[in-house]
C-alpha cells in the first residue's frame, strides 16, 4: 500500500488464504463441545459461472477428482446454480471426516483459482445442524480470507437466528479468523450444505 492510498483511506484486499479451511476440523469439535452442532458432511463452494469450454473442462476436471475419491454409489458432487445464476458445488463426505471434506473443497477451490478462476469464486461452506434440527454453516468468504457463521431459522423463510450466529462467533474466535464486519455476514439463503 502506497502513501496515497493510506492518505486517501484506500486499502489492499486481503489476499485470499485457502489454507485457512484447514482451520475447520478444529473449528468444529469447539462447535460441537460448545453449542452441540455436529458436522453434516456436507459443504459446498460458490463461484460465479464463466462461459466458454476452459471453464466446462475445469468443472468436469473437479468432478472427475471428486468423483474419483468416493467409494460409495452415486455421485457425490452436485453442481446446481441459485436464482441468482451463481454455479454452487455440492461435496459430500461421512459426517465424522471432517477433514476428508476439508480436502475436497481446498481441492475445488485451488483447481479453480490455478485455472485462472479465483476472481469468480465467492465462498466456500461447511453445514452442522445440533439435535433439535437447527442448521448452522461456516461459510469462507474467498474475497477476504475469514470466515462466519451463518443460522437460518427452521421455517422461518429468510429469518436469521442472530443470536446463534454471535455465540459461534464467540465459541470459535480462537479456531478461526472471524470476518469483522457484521455487513459482510451475507446469508446464503438455501444453500447447497444446509439442508
Amino acid at each position: 500500500m502506497g502513501f496515497l492510498d493510506a492518505i486517501l483511506g484506500r486499502s489492499k484486499p486481503v489476499r485470499p488464504d485457502l489454507d485457512q479451511l484447514f482451520a475447520l476440523p478444529s473449528a468444529a469439535v469447539t462447535l460441537q463441545a460448545g453449542a452441540g452442532f455436529t458436522p453434516t458432511g456436507l459443504g459446498s463452494v460458490c463461484f460465479a459461472s464463466v462461459e466458454g469450454g476452459a471453464f466446462t473442462r475445469l468443472q468436469q476436471d473437479v468432478r472427475e477428482l471428486l468423483d474419483a475419491d468416493t467409494e460409495r454409489g452415486g455421485a457425490p458432487v452436485e453442481f446446481s446454480q441459485d436464482g441468482y445464476g451463481y454455479t454452487w458445488l455440492l461435496a459430500r463426505q461421512p459426517a465424522d471426516d471432517v477433514a476428508g471434506l476439508v480436502n475436497d473443497l481446498h481441492a475445488v477451490n485451488t483447481l479453480l483459482q490455478e485455472g485462472g478462476f479465483g476472481p469468480q469464486l465467492l465462498c466456500s461452506l461447511l453445514g452442522f445442524r445440533d439435535e433439535g434440527g437447527r442448521s448452522l454453516a461456516l461459510v469462507y468468504l474467498y474475497k477476504r480470507g475469514t470466515f462466519y457463521p451463518f443460522a437460518p431459522v427452521p421455517g422461518g423463510g429468510d429469518k436469521r437466528d442472530n443470536g446463534l450466529e454471535l455465540q459461534a462467533r464467540a465459541l470459535l474466535g480462537n479456531d478461526l479468523r472471524i470476518e469483522e464486519d457484521l455487513a459482510r455476514w451475507f446469508p446464503v439463503w438455501g444453500a447447497p450444505g444446509l439442508k
